[in-house]
């Protein structure tokens, strides 16, 4: 049969890139690794309470099936006393990739634009264009720690613009918005009419004793607003498969969105019911798990303080490197595979506007992220 006519919503001519060539050249010749990349916490050593989480999958397993499009009210309930809100903001999902998926079909036709940060998460692309939208990105400035520039992001707002999505703190720049930058967005935003998504799924992970003033973006202001964050990362639990929105802004606005997400969520009914019943049990459960994380990315983020290239994080699980080099930053990274058997991530994987960047997982065991970073010892010193 002729070939259909395939939706252009995805990249059907998708080659292999050079670095996966070249991961699975080393692979093949049986040469050694050690991924700098790995941000699944399943798979570093982090201690789990095993025993606690299958006696709590255990008790939430009655076969008894009925769904309310927000997810069950116990399970908003006892999420909402632990975000400090009120249950009826909250709309659960299956994962924050939903969430964004469920977003940006409420605001967003063919062709709109989604506008968000760069460096930025590459999945965000991804997500958007499986909705018919486009991203449009401003670049932060690694010289401003990564600041938001709120003048830049008023001047890239065009008749296409449908949303502002945010990531806070950035991934995978770990900068944090200052209580001043979400103030100015959220002015700019209920302004314009322009919702705005804050991607929060970091927000636990602080990596230094900073304070961190003001609201989320979800949680005041007069702009219509959407905090994301999910059992993925609050609990270090990303098999679980449950995330949240919270719904902010003036109390009419909001609850139009509560009311269209409930009909978009209806349509799925994603959100298994055991993961919800369990849901009280896992946030009780939450920070043992999280503190055990945190210790490990604050540990290895201490080692790699030595490198002159590093760009200090203020929070998440990922580290940026920036070196001054004459070769483009993926020529780098397979230099670094091929000399040291270290795999890292160059920086154009996450939109940087220039190409000096190597970001790094802060969650792999210490003995190997140790000697990982030993391996880049041989880059010189970082740009200033």
């Amino acid at each position: 049969m002729p070939d259909p006519a395939w939706s252009r919503r995805l990249p059907w001519e998708h080659p292999t890139n050079r670095l996966t060539r070249a991961l699975e050249e080393r692979k093949a010749r049986g040469l050694p690794i050690l991924d700098l990349t790995e941000t699944n916490p399943t798979r570093v050593g982090i201690p789990y309470p095993e025993e606690e989480l299958a006696e709590i999958l255990r008790r939430s397993a009655d076969p008894v099936y009925e769904p309310h499009p927000r997810g069950m009210l116990s399970a908003r309930e006892a999420l909402a006393a632990s975000l400090s809100c009120s249950p009826d903001d909250l709309v659960l999902t299956a994962s924050t990739s939903e969430s964004y998926s469920f977003l940006f079909k409420l605001f967003g036709d063919p062709g709109d634009e989604v506008l968000t940060t760069a460096p930025s998460y590459p999945l965000l692309d991804s997500l958007a264009a499986l909705e018919g939208l486009s991203l449009s990105h401003v670049h932060l400035a690694p010289g401003r720690r990564f600041a938001l520039n709120i003048e830049r992001v008023e001047l890239s707002i065009t008749p296409r613009t449908k949303l502002l999505a945010l990531i806070h703190p950035g991934n995978p720049t770990g900068a944090f918005l200052s209580a001043s930058e979400q103030a100015a967005i959220c002015d700019l935003c209920a302004a314009r009419g322009l919702p705005v998504i804050s991607d929060e799924v970091f927000a636990d992970y602080p990596l230094d004793d900073s304070p961190r003033g003001g609201p989320t973006a979800g949680a005041s202001g007069e702009a219509l607003s959407f905090s994301l964050g999910g059992l993925s990362k609050s609990a270090g639990l990303p098999s679980w498969k449950l995330g949240w929105i919270r719904v902010g802004g003036p109390a009419a606005l909001r609850r139009k969105a509560v009311a269209a997400l409930e009909m978009v969520a209806d349509s799925y009914l994603s959100v298994g019911t055991p993961v919800q019943r369990a849901l009280p049990g896992i946030l009780e459960m939450a920070p043992r798990i999280r503190s055990a994380i945190l210790n490990r990315v604050r540990g290895n983020l201490e080692n790699l303080r030595h490198l002159p290239g590093l760009l200090e994080p203020a929070g998440g699980w990922s580290a940026v490197l920036r070196f001054s080099l004459p070769q483009p930053d993926e020529e780098l990274v397979l230099e670094i595979l091929e000399r040291a058997g270290v795999l890292v991530h160059p920086g154009y994987f996450f939109d940087f506007e220039t190409d000096d960047f190597l970001v790094v997982s802060l969650l792999p065991e210490p003995e190997r992220f140790a000697a990982g970073i030993r391996g880049l010892s041989f880059l010189p010193t970082a740009r200033t």
